[in-house]
């Protein structure tokens, strides 16, 4: 295999550093319309009470996120007793 030289690498890392720099932009803004403990198959993960948790589709899965994802989902959050 042969050594990489520091343009070769230097030219490598920014093109990374790019990539994860558009999945970071996409990600924010995600984070603020969607709930962090919603999954990628619209499940909960939240171990806390939350009014948008539906019950599961199946024995064993965890809850339904019935959240549209157009409101703010920090209001969903249970903070009483």
């Amino acid at each position: 295999m042969e050594k990489m030289g520091k343009h070769q690498y230097q030219e490598r890392l920014e093109r990374i550093s790019e990539m994860f720099a558009e999945i970071a932009v996409h990600a924010d803004e995600l984070s603020r319309r969607r709930c962090p403990y919603k999954n990628r198959f619209d499940q909960c993960t939240a171990s806390f009470g939350c009014r948008n948790k539906r019950k599961p589709r199946a024995a064993g899965d965890p809850p339904v996120c019935a959240s549209d994802d157009k409101l703010d989902y920090r209001g969903a959050w249970e903070t009483g007793p």
